[in-house]
């Protein structure tokens, strides 16, 4: 591995990450950190809970510097859109301090911490979903409002016509083999919204982003994304399905009714919503999330990365693959969607010495055997790995290909679509099975089945 490849990633060791977070605490006139742990998830950025002085903080930073090339502003940026937020009533965190590339421990800031949890299965099961849904319009209303002079000035401003043509972009240097995906960016082509007057989107308003306790909202957390656009592509991400989790019944955040949902923006902000705009944005956001997930392999295979959920994530594409083909096959003839499914292309069964697919489940069996024996990320990180092994292992029992260049050229030239006799039928096929294969426990692949096989 060259040397620049094996810096990135976990650049910091904990020891000098306490040494740098010292002599940035020290300007502040704060004492040196304690108890320092890494927290789990994160799909960009790195998150360290630390103790200063009695109180208990968050460094929020790049797992490298490299990593924070090409994306439109730095970290002092997203300190003080947070800070505007916060001034205004938003429960964003307080930043306390910016590091300073003498610090020695990469780009970031350091956040006062906030009560409440981050896990979407805790958020979810809590007794008034209701009541949280509200006060999450709320919030949102309240980061739509924010007065554009009281925000720094390099924030930027979405073209949406370029933003669909960035996607494209992506999507080519991706491979453009990969239909459903396709299929989604002609359909952005050709229903692009007229420009509205822009307001500060979050721009990744999710569960996973918010804090909550005894239903209610406590933080609104992970601001990298932030842009001026239109407000219902904040709207629509949320209610993404990949970010209701375990409950897909509740197409607003998990939490409840989109009616409701959008009732309670309404009533804070005072302005009403459109809801074509909304369904825009919703495709919009499933593509931008599909192409997001397939870049993770690539920060890995560069290196700017090397951790092992980035190449996992990148699996998470067929995910988005099948809700974009849930979203979009409405606009199918009546008899394409009444039409079967083909069946799945399995490959033989395994005999002789044991198959790639076999010998990943045997180390998946082992990693079983000592995950009592990990704490903190390392656990994390096990998991991790134990879903990784089982992504190899199903997906040995498949003898099809999912990727076709040439299918794909056709539907997003238009040459092909939803109405080519038997097309809906084969890719509705090929998302079930890749999807079964990649994240068989996806909540909505349970939903297509029932709905295109009628499988309970």
């Amino acid at each position: 591995m060259p040397a620049s490849m094996a810096r990135m990633g976990e650049e910091h060791s904990a020891t000098s990450i306490v040494d740098g977070l010292a002599r940035a605490l020290a300007r502040c006139g704060m004492p040196a950190p304690e108890q320092l742990r890494r927290l789990t998830g994160g799909a960009t950025m790195e998150s360290w809970l630390f103790v200063s002085g009695g109180e208990p903080f968050v460094l929020r930073r790049a797992p490298s510097l490299e990593f924070m090339d090409g994306r439109p502003y730095g970290h002092d940026t997203e300190a003080a859109i947070i800070r505007a937020a916060h001034g205004a009533g938003v429960t964003a965190p307080e930043v306390v301090l910016e590091l300073d590339p003498d610090d020695g421990i990469g780009s970031g800031f350091v956040m006062r911490a906030l009560a409440g949890t981050p896990d979407p299965r805790a958020i979810l099961a809590m007794d008034q979903p209701g009541q949280l849904l509200g006060e999450v319009a709320r919030d949102l209303a309240r980061i739509h409002s924010l007065d554009p002079a009281t925000l720094p000035g390099n924030i930027p401003d979405m073209d949406y016509g370029e933003a669909v043509e960035g996607l494209v972009d992506q999507y080519e240097d991706a491979g453009a083999d990969r239909p459903i995906i396709a299929l989604g960016l002609k359909w952005l082509r050709d229903n692009l919204p007229e420009r509205v007057e822009p307001v500060l989107n979050h721009g990744d308003y999710r569960l996973g982003n918010l804090l909550a306790e005894d239903s209610h909202l406590t933080g609104v957390l992970d601001w990298e994304l932030a842009h001026f656009g239109d407000r219902h592509e904040d709207l629509a991400f949320g209610c993404m399905a990949v970010w209701r989790f375990a409950r897909v019944d509740r197409p607003a955040l998990g939490l409840g009714s989109l009616e409701d949902y959008v009732a309670a923006y309404e009533a804070e902000s005072g302005v009403a919503l459109d809801a074509g705009r909304f369904r825009f944005w919703l495709v919009y956001r499933t593509v931008w999330w599909a192409l997001g997930c397939i870049r993770m392999a690539d920060f890995w295979r560069t290196g700017e990365d090397r951790m092992l959920e980035r190449v996992v994530i990148s699996r998470r594409t067929s995910e988005q693959e099948l809700d974009l083909l849930l979203l979009l096959e409405d606009g199918s003839p009546e008899e394409e969607q009444a039409r079967p499914l083909p069946p799945p292309d399995l490959a033989p069964e395994p005999q002789g010495e044991a198959s790639v697919g076999e010998i990943a489940t045997a180390i998946s069996e082992w990693l079983a055997t000592i995950k009592d024996r990990m704490e903190g990320h390392d656990r994390f990180q096990l998991a991790v790995a134990r879903n990784a092994l089982g992504m190899i292992a199903r997906g040995e029992e498949l003898a099809g290909e999912f990727a076709d260049e040439f299918l794909a050229q056709e539907l997003l030239d238009g040459d092909r679509s939803l109405a080519t006799p038997g097309l809906l039928a084969m890719l509705r096929r090929s998302a079930l099975d890749k999807l079964a294969a990649d994240v068989p426990k996806y909540p909505m692949l349970e939903l297509a089945r029932a709905k295109w096989m009628g499988e309970d």
